[in-house]
Formats: structure tokens, sequence, C-alpha cells
């Protein structure tokens, strides 16, 4: 798989405690041909050694946690596309990049009263387990041994989550400056979904843009028109329409568009969803031609954008 390109810079910024890793890394080619940034959250393996010894079971948890692998993905679309590429190293168990601060299951924090849970206002997602830092999973139950403490939550946010999310807006600012708009890609990977409707096959693909409020609608429909041309099941927003990721930086009327999209786990790994299989090449192919189809439209957005402030 390929670790980076010849002609781009790669830059690393905030910390996983426990390691001498980064939290992320950013790979920004030296002149952006496209205005497109993929970003990949949940694939960090980064564990360390003291977060590894609070889980319950580690492997049960960090397999059904990750986006297994997408950020191998994420790497070979960037060098088929040129597109930027974001990819967080410090692991969803650790902290969720695509939920809020205040999206947290206060009771599993140390000397937090119920008061600060139910006041929160935002942990919707937090409630049913899967917070700013995950608490429950499905067939395990509780994820930890014991609580956190308050200064290690802080100190999570500080070194992860805050450094991230600027550096997503500074790099999506950045190419929306070049070429007057920008595309956001987030790249996460689902369990395979489940036929509901007769012969209806289940999407292999979800695209997801917050119902329409985080990226033009051109877009989402070019994206679902794309795939439907390839002849691969799509859905839109159903059932993953995006979150905090595509919420805070999705911005249509500043140009920064921002999608979401789900790749079936059994159309790039093995049977057991843990390894690349021999399919993962033919996904990158199918993301790839995504990619660089959107580019093309949001280039054209950006052009349509500054026509008028040039006229000024």
């Amino acid at each position: 798989m390929a670790e980076g390109r010849q002609d781009s810079r790669i830059s690393a910024g905030g910390s996983v405690d426990g390691t001498d890793l980064p939290a992320f890394t950013l790979d920004w080619p030296a002149d952006p041909p496209i205005p497109v940034l993929l970003a990949v959250p949940h694939a960090g393996r980064a564990y360390p050694d003291e977060l590894v010894g609070q889980m319950r079971r580690p492997e049960y948890s960090q397999l059904r946690l990750e986006d297994r692998h997408v950020d191998r993905l994420g790497r070979e679309i960037a060098l088929a596309t040129g597109a930027s590429l974001l990819v967080a190293h410090a692991p969803r168990a650790m902290l969720d990049l695509n939920r809020a601060p205040e999206d947290m299951d206060w009771s599993m924090v140390e000397g937090q009263s119920p008061a600060i849970s139910r006041n929160s206002l935002a942990n919707r997602r937090s409630r049913g387990g899967l917070g700013l830092v995950p608490r429950r999973l499905a067939g395990l139950g509780e994820i930890w041994q014991r609580p956190m403490a308050r200064a290690e939550l802080d100190r999570r946010i500080a070194h992860i989550h805050r450094p991230y999310h600027a550096e997503l807006s500074r790099s999506l600012e950045a190419l929306r400056d070049r070429w007057g708009a920008a595309l956001l890609v987030d790249l996460h990977s689902m369990p395979p979904l489940k036929q509901r409707h007769g012969a209806q096959v289940p999407a292999e693909y979800v695209v997801g843009d917050r119902f329409g409020s985080s990226c033009d609608g051109m877009l989402s429909a070019r994206a679902l028109r794309y795939f439907a041309q390839a002849e691969r099941p799509a859905a839109h927003n159903r059932p993953y329409a995006g979150g905090y990721v595509l919420d805070r930086h999705g911005s249509p009327a500043r140009g920064i568009h921002a999608m979401q999209l789900e790749i079936c786990r059994a159309s790039y790994l093995d049977a057991r969803l843990e390894e690349p299989s021999a399919r993962a090449g033919a996904v990158v192919k199918i993301v790839a031609g995504l990619v660089r189809d959107l580019a093309g439209e949001v280039a054209a957005l950006g052009r349509d954008r500054m026509q008028p402030l040039a006229a000024e």
C-alpha cells in the first residue's frame, strides 16, 4: 500500500499519550490538483498499552469500533487521484473524532455527578454507548473495566480532538481559498447491511450529507448516479447520514462541502472482516473514480462562486 507521494508534504499533529505517535498525519500535495480532502477518522490503531489493559475484551472491541483498514484504502485513493489525505492514528476506542466534546456519558467519568450527565447538551449517542469515548458494544456490554479520570478525558480532547479538527478546518479552507470551493469526503466503513425489502440488494455504499445540509445536493445526486452507473448498490443518508464532522465542517454557503461515505466491510475485507482481501483493489478503483468525478463538480462550483467576487 502507498505510504506517501514524492510531491507531497506529510505533517503530523496532536499526540497519542502513552505512545510516541502523533494523533494524525496530513498528506498534502505540493500543489493540490483537485479540491478534495479525504479524511479517515476511525481507522486509528495506535493503542497505548495502558488503554488496552483497561479493556475487558480488547480484540473484540477493537475489531468492532475500528473502520478496519480504511486508512489503507484512503492512501491508495489519494495516490490515484491527487486528493489531500488526513488520517487519524488515535483509535476510536480512545476518543471518537466524529462526536462533539459534549457528547459524553459523564457517568463513566470519575467524580462526575449524574446531574452533569442529565444536563449535557449533546449526548444522544453517548446514552446508546457510543459517545465521545465509547462505553458499550452489542454482544459485549461494558468496554471498560473501570471509570476514567476527568483529567485523562481532558488530555484526550486537548491532544487529539482539538488539534485534529483545527487541522481539518485549516486544510478545507486552504483548498477553498485556492479553488473557490472544497469537498471533504469523510471515509468510513460499515457492517454489511441486512436485506430489508423483498429482493432489494443491500447498499454497498452509503452517501451521507446530513439530509442536504452539509453539501450541495448536486454533489450527493452525482455520487448516487455514479454508483448506479458503476452498478454498485448505494443509499442516501439511510442508515448513516453523517455526524459531528459534517455538522462542524460542512458549510456550503462558505464554499466548503462535506460528505460522508460508508463502505461495506465485506466489500474489501476477508470473511472475518479483519484483513484486506483481494477485492480491496476494486473498491479503491470505484471510490477513486467517484472522487475524480466529484472533483470536477466542486471545481465548477468554485468557479461559479468566484466569478461574482472577481466582478466586484
